[in-house]
């Protein structure tokens, strides 16, 4: 059975958690990392020696960063339904999985850390602002994409989707003001109607 190692509350851990979902597989989850701790035990470190979460044990396949298992998984798992063949079609989906992880991210860190996950009396208001201007020019940058295609995997939904849609769900539930993004604001709401993202990313921020 595949096993699952991460905090649910991780962005990067609800990308596994998601696309796991979506495929319908039968998976073992263990919290680690957080509020749980364990990312320094030694039989952890053996299987990811960087120390982070999300880790995953399939078989003898094991594997850790999020975007190589959301990769993985669909192309083992979902080759009728997730997994592009053809590269060229691939790789536009691709580009937006490795987009959000890369240019989203510092910012989407500064707001979530400084908006929610830090006390009060820690939270730096020019750290968070900053990071809420770099994230809106990041979604309008998607919204531009959504205008021409429902999904930025393409016609269908698929693996280009599930990066930014584990951000987006928190980007609509910061408390801060949004510029009007329709394209934006239609893909989430198809993506709410998701079970699987229901159940993955639609949980309390924290």
């Amino acid at each position: 059975m595949l096993k699952i190692w991460g905090r649910l509350n991780s962005s990067n851990v609800k990308k596994v958690i998601w696309i796991a979902n979506e495929l319908k597989l039968p998976y073992e989850h263990m919290n680690l990392g957080g509020a749980y701790g364990g990312l320094d035990d030694p039989a952890f470190l053996q299987r990811n020696p960087n120390g982070l979460v999300p880790l995953i044990e399939d078989g003898k396949t094991v594997l850790w960063e999020s975007n190589v298992i959301v990769r993985y998984l669909a192309a083992q798992y979902g080759k009728d339904t997730f997994w592009i063949e053809d590269p060229a079609k691939r790789a536009q989906a691709e580009k937006w999985m490795d987009w959000a992880s890369t240019t989203s991210m510092p910012d989407f860190r500064d707001v979530m850390m400084n908006l929610v996950r830090l006390p009060e009396d820690q939270r730096d208001p020019i750290v968070a602002q900053r990071g809420v201007q770099g994230l809106s020019k990041m979604m309008r940058i998607a919204n531009n994409a959504l205008e021409q295609q429902p999904w930025l995997t393409g016609d269908h939904f698929g693996i280009g989707d599930i990066p930014l849609g584990c951000l987006v769900y928190a980007w609509f539930l910061f408390p801060i003001e949004r510029e009007d993004m329709p394209a934006l604001e239609a893909w989430y709401k198809r993506l709410t109607e998701r079970p699987a993202y229901q159940k993955a990313v639609m949980i309390p921020l924290s």
